[in-house]
């Protein structure tokens, strides 16, 4: 009878089946080319771990997502192959779930928090699973463009076209208003294009996404920079309602001995030349061999994302040898543990408590490494590192990438503004937290430039419910909508 009840459960099949994901390509393979890492489940796959679910009254999944995607919902919908319910659900609460599914560090954010991962059964591959719905939506044509049911004449500008430009951009459009995106680069896309390496998240990917917004009557107007195409006054003119949705692309630096050498680079300008590379474009940094890994011997020091993707990055073009230098331990660092395996399983070699205290040559030929320690607590909690003294030695390196970190550009200023617009001491601008709006009457800021450098997710979230309070702003609704967000 027991049995009978079970095989009628479709769900908290996690004693049944073990966690499993995606078939990984194996390092010597991936190694070579900017291709995805991971397979796509089959059906069958999918479905038995989405049942894994314990479809909890208390979805800690969904409370530590930021867009508070209806996770158990749709894992349920899976399992019963109810798949393009699945994937309506999940449009429903994110604009861009197959990005989410590729890039998120789920590690610490809902599968970090699973309920049965902390039981000691394994999470749920809710990153994989939410990939597989919105994949296979666009294989099967169920993927549409978010037109308008009806056209409003009032219109808004959106500074950048990164995740939380285009969630925004996607928002707006849906609901009959005006959007232009402008855009300083030749492609939209932001540092979902030109920051994010293949291996992660596939060009294409990106584009089908734009290419979906522009059919839903979405404008884009490229290579126009805000403060020297077009001032911010004449954008306040031209709309009814501006969004700085920029990003913050401006690398914390190393002021040591020796850090001016030729081989030290900006991870930023590493990896967007590398995507450009990638997209076909002609880099002249890259040809020469200024932003080329290839038969070096490349330190990146750093310990977030955007370090793992420079050494994964170094790995493809053919380093000589790939080293991580971070000032912390393996478990204190902040870069998704996913990440750090695929890295050292592509070759990479991390050198835990090590930090910089300047450069040798020029070109240059090594870094001098100071180890350290852990310490008592900073004030977020987190070990402070110290050093050990007398513990220094000098790393090889004909080339060192600086992944340190972004900062905000200083926007008020270059757009002539400082008086009207007011930043915070970070330099973020400063804007309310709810509603986004800024110190200037019709602007608003999301994203990045608002919370300052953060997840891809938290900048989708900030731009729905931005564009959310503009529509409010304009009459259009927006409060209704926006109570799907919180």
């Amino acid at each position: 009878m027991r049995d009978g009840k079970m095989a009628k459960q479709p769900m908290l099949k996690f004693v049944a089946f073990d966690r499993d994901m995606p078939q990984k390509r194996m390092p010597d393979e991936r190694r070579g080319d900017f291709h995805e890492i991971y397979a796509e489940f089959a059906e069958a796959k999918a479905r038995e771990q989405a049942s894994r679910c314990s479809q909890c009254g208390v979805p800690y999944c969904q409370n530590h997502c930021p867009l508070h995607n209806n996770i158990p919902d749709w894992l349920r919908m899976v399992a019963t192959g109810r798949l393009e319910e699945a994937y309506a659900l999940s449009q429903a609460t994110n604009t861009f779930p197959e990005i989410c599914g590729r890039i998120c560090p789920q590690d610490r954010l809902c599968e970090g928090n699973c309920v049965i991962e902390q039981s000691g059964h394994g999470t749920v591959t809710i990153g994989a699973v939410e990939k597989y719905i919105t994949d296979t939506a666009w294989e099967k044509g169920w993927v549409t463009p978010n037109t308008p049911a009806g056209e409003h004449s009032q219109s808004v500008g959106i500074i950048g076209s990164g995740p939380a430009g285009l969630a925004a951009a996607d928002v707006l459009r849906a609901a009959g208003v005006q959007v232009t995106v402008y855009e300083r680069s030749d492609r939209a896309g932001g540092l979902l294009m030109y920051g994010i390496p293949g291996f992660k998240l596939g060009k294409d990917v990106v584009q089908r996404r734009i290419s979906q917004l522009e059919q839903a009557g979405v404008r884009f107007a490229l290579n126009t920079e805000i403060g020297k195409d077009l001032g911010l006054d004449a954008l306040r003119e031209m709309h009814d309602a501006v969004l700085i949705a920029t990003g913050v692309y401006a690398s914390r630096d190393l002021n040591l001995p020796g850090s001016g050498a030729r081989g030290i680079v900006r991870a930023i300008d590493y990896l967007v030349a590398s995507n450009r590379k990638g997209l076909g474009d002609a880099v002249p940094e890259f040809d020469c061999g200024t932003l080329d890994a290839r038969g070096k011997r490349v330190v990146v020091i750093g310990g977030g994302d955007t370090a793992m993707d420079c050494v994964r990055t170094a790995i493809r073009q053919g380093a000589k040898s790939v080293k991580c230098l971070y000032r912390r331990d393996r478990a204190n660092m902040p870069g998704s543990q996913r990440e750090v395996r695929n890295a050292e399983e592509e070759g990479v070699e991390f050198v835990w408590l090590a930090a910089p205290r300047g450069f040798a040559g020029n070109p240059v030929e090594g870094v001098l490494v100071q180890q350290m320690r852990l310490g008592a607590p900073d004030a977020g909690g987190r070990r402070s590192p110290e050093p050990i003294e007398g513990a220094e030695y000098t790393e090889p390196a004909d080339m060192v990438v600086k992944a340190l970190g972004f900062m905000p550009e200083n926007l008020a200023a270059q757009w002539g503004v400082e008086s009207e617009l007011e930043t915070t001491d970070w330099g973020t601008i400063r804007a309310d937290f709810r509603t986004h709006a800024t110190s200037m009457e019709r602007v608003w800021a999301c994203g990045d430039i608002q919370r300052g450098a953060s997840l891809v997710v938290w900048a989708i979230r900030d731009g729905r419910e931005a564009a959310r309070a503009v529509l409010d702003e304009l009459q259009l609704g927006g409060s209704l909508a926006a109570e799907e967000l919180r």
